[in-house]
């Protein structure tokens, strides 16, 4: 009789109805990359910039994590300070050894190192974001076996197994969203009950 008059009240139930959709639309949309830049070398010289980017598909919500030492930096610059590695005129720098950059709209990026040596020996990263699919969740990329999360927020060490081994790590809502809104949902019900 309860659940009855509880739908009865059609603001009551459209108002839920909303709630419920919302939620939803939301846990399925939430989906996002980290990659840590140079995997477990980090944001170094010794690392294989090249060999990290390929294959690899970045789109709008990803996030680029580079973790390095004190004698380096993270400069995005233009196309042309990319090529020249001029760190003239820097877009951000940051040096403070973990660096989050969200990609938020697509188009190429540029990064370099501020010490123009280690940028004219490799220490350089081109990334072409996409704007990203509507689709679903499961058209989005999928972290690596064994990812379990964000890095510890601590600067790069001298000592590489302190790093995360993984450059691609998965946030999601999908289904972990999906129960803890159906489980929101019932609450919601069996309070108004």
């Amino acid at each position: 009789m309860k659940f009855h008059a509880l739908f009865s009240h059609s603001s009551m139930a459209e108002q839920l109805l909303v709630h419920v959709i919302v939620i939803l639309g939301l846990s399925l949309t939430c989906t996002a990359t980290v990659y840590t830049v140079g995997d477990t070398s980090g944001w170094d010289i010794s690392s294989d910039l090249d060999t990290w980017v390929k294959n690899k598909r970045f789109v709008v919500g990803d996030v680029l994590l580079f973790q390095y030492s004190s004698s380096h930096t993270v400069d995005e610059v233009t196309k042309e300070g990319f090529q020249g590695c001029n760190t003239t005129n820097v877009l951000q720098m940051s040096s403070n050894g973990n660096t989050s950059i969200p990609l938020s709209k697509p188009g190429d990026r540029f990064f370099i190192c501020g010490n123009k040596l280690h940028c004219l020996g490799g220490m350089k990263l081109q990334v072409n974001v996409e704007q990203g699919q509507v689709a679903s969740p499961s058209a989005a990329p999928r972290a690596q076996p064994g990812d379990s999360g964000l890095p510890p927020p601590t600067a790069k060490s001298d000592n590489p197994s302190s790093v995360t081994p993984n450059s691609a790590m998965f946030i999601h809502g999908g289904i972990d969203s999906l129960v803890l809104a159906f489980m929101g949902f019932m609450a919601t019900l069996l309070w108004l009950l």
